[in-house]
């Protein structure tokens, strides 16, 4: 029988303390002093948030607690203007600033997936463009290795909604992906670690990719450019290989399978095409509108940040979250905008938009050689 405890007089799953037990000993690696910001979406994760909170106490560390209220950002959009959508709080510019904090882990505990789906989309652009700088500083002293963070998910009836599930169903969904119902879900994402390692040493040593099926037909350069090995330390759930391409190497076409989602917006039917690493023609079946205005955000949005191998196949349902379909074993992913500085890329931007397609009846290439077909490692 699952050990529980109480919070406002609600029963909670002990696995939640076990997940709040990985993300700060694992993906954190809290040490005795330090300090982590703790960012709930929503206050329904404060089970979840005081559970990490208690962790990092026993860690030696210190934690800065924020919940944002339900509706907050439905009152600024629609209120907000001029300079108000381009100043950022200085607490965010805090959170990464390397006086304040040490690490970050932030929750998605969403009441609403679609609260932002009607607000006016200059005004996201004009947002996300002003918290630009914060998102790259976070990225910049991670690859410095000054900063670790992380991303989760609490299950909320929105998510669980969004991905056709029951509320109990998607909590089951979200433990499995995690390994948190296995008795030592570290040594699982360690062993995902080691087997990723072998993917990443092979294509360490390549330069030219070549991705080729019934949805894709492109090329680019990986020479120079890092992989990564991304087994639990800054998404979790996981599971996946990726590097950010050279910039001006990225030449086709991709139709993308599965529904591109940001900013509370689904684009579906999304096709892309590229010339010299730039997005030259793009369309969608459904929000063509909002798919072009955010590749004009800024000079990087066109360009390609990241390129990345789902290696997750124990999550089996596309859920309408990039969290979780991002890592589907037989997928790939390729983001527009900003890439990760410990990957070599020098995209910037304020857009960083994972965009999914399967793999099936399909291959990679490095260097002329098949690694990678049909949704499976050949290595």
């Amino acid at each position: 029988m699952r050990e529980i405890r109480h919070y406002n007089l609600l029963m909670i799953d002990s696995r939640l303390n076990k997940m709040a037990s990985v993300l700060v000993n694992y993906s954190l690696a809290v040490k005795p002093k330090q300090w982590v910001y703790v960012w709930g979406s929503s206050p329904v994760a404060e089970p979840l948030m005081l559970e990490i909170y208690r962790e990092v106490l026993k860690a030696g560390g210190n934690a800065h607690l924020r919940a944002d209220l339900p509706g907050a950002q439905e009152v600024f959009f629609a209120t907000a203007s001029g300079h108000q959508l381009d100043e950022v709080s200085p607490v965010d510019r805090l959170s990464v600033d390397e006086h304040g904090f040490d690490a970050y882990v932030r929750i998605g505990a969403d009441l609403n997936t679609r609260r932002l789906a009607n607000v006016n989309s200059a005004s996201v652009t004009r947002v996300q463009t002003a918290m630009g700088p914060i998102t790259a500083r976070r990225m910049s002293r991670s690859a410095e290795g000054t900063y670790r963070w992380v991303v989760c998910r609490y299950p909320t009836n929105a998510y669980a909604m969004e991905a056709d599930m029951s509320l109990t169903e998607y909590e089951e969904f979200v433990f499995d992906a995690c390994l948190l119902n296995d008795a030592d879900p570290v040594s699982k994402w360690k062993a995902l670690g080691i087997k990723q390692q072998v993917y990443v040493d092979y294509l360490q040593t390549k330069k030219q990719l070549h991705v080729r099926g019934a949805n894709v037909d492109l090329t680019m350069s990986i020479d120079g450019r890092k992989w990564k090995n991304s087994c639990g330390l800054r998404n979790f759930p996981d599971g996946e290989v990726y590097t950010g391409p050279v910039e001006d190497s990225v030449e086709g076409w991709i139709r993308y399978s599965y529904p591109a989602i940001y900013l509370s917006r689904e684009v579906s039917g999304v096709q892309l095409w590229w010339e010299k690493g730039r997005v030259v023609k793009a369309s969608a079946s459904k929000n063509e509108e909002f798919l072009i205005k955010t590749l004009d955000t800024d000079v990087g949005a066109r360009s390609l940040g990241e390129f990345a191998i789902g290696d997750n196949y124990g999550i089996k349902k596309f859920s309408k979250d990039i969290l979780f379909d991002e890592k589907i074993g037989g997928t790939i992913h390729l983001a527009v905008g900003m890439g990760y500085p410990d990957t070599g890329s020098v995209n910037k931007s304020a857009v960083h938009w994972d965009m999914i397609t399967g793999m099936e009846d399909a291959e990679i290439a490095a260097d002329g050689d098949v690694f990678y077909k049909n949704g499976q490692f050949l290595i």
